[in-house]
């Protein structure tokens, strides 16, 4: 049993037992998604393409986007790039990532298809099977938008929990 139909199964399960989980969207904190996104952003991947004329860059194959204690793995991420007056700035205005995507900082990790990471006002929106864990427990949706300066986000989408309450296995 693969991991994604584990946490169906011990989803539906929980939610024989609660009707509050049957909500479209839930909030949820997030304090270790909590993150200062002033801070540089470090790619690193097994090849790069850049297009001066869109102010765009892929990175392709095995990319990690790192951030202070942040890092973004999936296997494509298209960088865009602010720009001013129809030129680009230098400065990351969004990370697109697809193909695999695992959003990790601290004890909390994330799980989707495709994120939008943008830089200029400190917002993750993952979606597509996103399966969210912050310690025994975790949280499933389509999509989950996570506020990184207040910490704060926003499951929707058919959201299932999993609340561990004990030691049980």
């Amino acid at each position: 049993m693969s991991i994604k139909q584990a946490i169906a199964f011990f989803c539906a399960a929980l939610l024989l037992c609660s009707t509050s989980a049957l909500a479209q969207g839930a909030n949820v904190a997030f304090g270790g998604l909590k993150h200062d996104a002033s801070l540089p952003v470090e790619i690193t991947a097994d090849e790069l393409t850049v297009d001066q004329a869109t102010g765009q860059a892929v990175f392709i194959g095995n990319v990690v986007a790192g951030q202070g204690a942040m890092r973004l793995s999936a296997g494509q991420v298209e960088v865009q790039y602010a720009t001013s007056n129809g030129e680009t700035t230098g400065r990351i205005a969004q990370l697109v990532a697809t193909q695999g995507v695992t959003l990790v900082n601290g004890a909390e990790a994330a799980e989707a298809q495709r994120a939008v990471y943008n830089v200029e006002q400190a917002e993750i929106v993952m979606t597509g099977d996103v399966i969210l864990t912050q310690g025994q427990n975790a949280l499933s949706g389509e999509q989950l938008t996570v506020d990184l300066t207040s910490g704060n986000g926003r499951m929707t989408g058919r959201v299932k929990t999993i609340f561990r309450t004990g030691d049980s296995e």
